[in-house]
């Protein structure tokens, strides 16, 4: 449930930030789900890939190539997917940095809801 709840408040994020910035385009709240299944695919299967091969390289920009690694998956993304446009690189940029501040907003939303804690009361014996 909390996976399907993510997904979809992924897809929200996206059609609002289709909305905000001029660059991006997404036709409907179909296309905007499809498109976070596959960033939140590439997120989990190609980015780790790619931080560890350029990893120097983030090093030497102290973290700032992992910015051009999020740009470039968000661009990948929409060049094959059908109505979800991208403009061009620093659209690219500003998308990828929104949806990652959406996302970790979402995943705190979903993960308080998700994680209530059992208190577990226990008597104390005096002997």
């Amino acid at each position: 449930m909390t996976l399907i709840l993510r997904l979809l408040f992924n897809a929200l994020g996206l059609i609002l930030i289709a909305e905000l910035v001029s660059g991006i385009t997404v036709d409907g709240f179909y296309t905007a789900v499809i498109a976070a299944l596959v960033l939140g695919i590439l997120n989990l299967i190609i980015k780790p890939i790619l931080l560890v091969l350029t990893l120097p390289i983030t090093i030497v920009t102290l973290g700032l190539f992992s910015f051009v690694i999020n740009a470039g998956l968000f661009w990948f993304a929409a060049s094959f997917i059908d109505n979800f446009y991208v403009d061009g690189f620093w659209y690219a940029v500003l998308g990828s940095i929104l949806m990652s501040v959406i996302s970790t907003l979402g995943n705190r939303f979903v993960k308080q809801e998700d994680t209530k804690q059992k208190i577990e009361y226990r008597e104390i014996k005096e002997e």
